[in-house]
């Protein structure tokens, strides 16, 4: 026999079916990929037990903030699911430094931390075309280095490809949506400055979006349902980012200035009456 054999493409596994988990799957898929998807809903919830069999495993579950505080739990419970010195690469947003803590507990395979960019109304688009593929290692070993360099190869084609500390992987996540969380708050004060000053808002949000230090993507004041920074990431993310900075800076300052900004949020979700439930998810019932 002449030539070279072609070599296999691993099996990819999908932990979540949810709009996160679908596209990615759906992406992998359409690039010839043979995945399994596991999910709690028919038709996915029979193949638990091929997870194991899987060589790379996404897993993207949700881990809500609720007035307890964050839950990882599910995550956890996704991570034991994955065979024995295969690769887990968690898309799920967790509080940096839990994934090392994940890596402790199960050191028989190899956990990265894969932040996702993805939006509900355009998902399919983002998981095809990213604008950045970040790698988070658990631990810098020649283990990790080489896993992370496999999991590269399989994923579409980004203009900025990073391979970092989980921590880092996991800060770049919150920075993202911290910024368009305070951005969004931002906007809705200029906003009602403009009418308290009689002015119109339509030209001004057409001159920001022109600006190009400016990103357009959250200078609408009233976006979809009313006001304010909602959806299943923005108010459970920064909570959650709040209660880490008050936990771990010793920055009073600091800390009142993202209570006030998450106040805000809260009082224009409310009164806009956007996303109650959600709120009511992170906050309780009283909110």
């Amino acid at each position: 026999m002449t030539g070279k054999k072609k070599k296999l493409k691993p099996l990819i596994g999908f932990i979540g079916q949810g709009y996160i988990g679908k596209n990615y799957a759906d992406d992998f898929e359409h690039r010839g990929y043979t995945t399994v998807r596991y999910a709690l809903e028919k038709p996915y919830k029979d193949n638990k037990e091929k997870i194991q069999e899987c060589d790379i495993v996404f897993i993207a579950v949700p881990t809500p903030t609720t007035p307890k505080g964050f839950d990882d739990s599910i995550v956890r419970k996704a991570i034991a699911l994955v065979g024995e010195k295969k690769i887990a690469v968690v898309k799920s947003t967790i509080i940096p430094g839990t994934t090392k803590s994940f890596q402790k507990k199960y050191p028989d395979r190899t956990i990265f931390y894969s932040p996702e960019f993805l939006s509900e109304a355009t998902a399919a688009n983002d998981a095809a075309h990213p604008f950045s593929n970040i790698i988070g290692m658990a631990g810098n070993t020649a283990m990790h280095r080489a896993a992370a360099k496999r999991v590269h190869a399989i994923l579409p084609k980004a203009p900025f490809v990073l391979t970092c500390d989980s921590t880092e992987a996991e800060l770049i996540k919150y920075a993202h949506n911290g910024n368009g969380f305070f951005a969004v708050v931002f906007f809705n004060f200029m906003y009602d400055l403009a009418k308290r000053l009689r002015a119109d808002w339509t030209p001004i949000e057409e001159a920001l979006r022109k600006d190009p230090f400016i990103s357009h993507y959250y200078i609408r004041p009233i976006h979809k349902t009313g006001r304010g920074a909602g959806g299943h990431c923005f108010i459970k993310d920064f909570a959650a980012l709040r209660g880490l900075y008050g936990k771990m800076v010793n920055d009073p300052v600091g800390l009142a200035a993202l209570i006030a900004l998450e106040k805000k949020n809260i009082a224009l979700l409310k009164k806009s009456g956007k996303d109650k439930d959600l709120l009511r998810g992170v906050y309780g019932k009283s909110i």
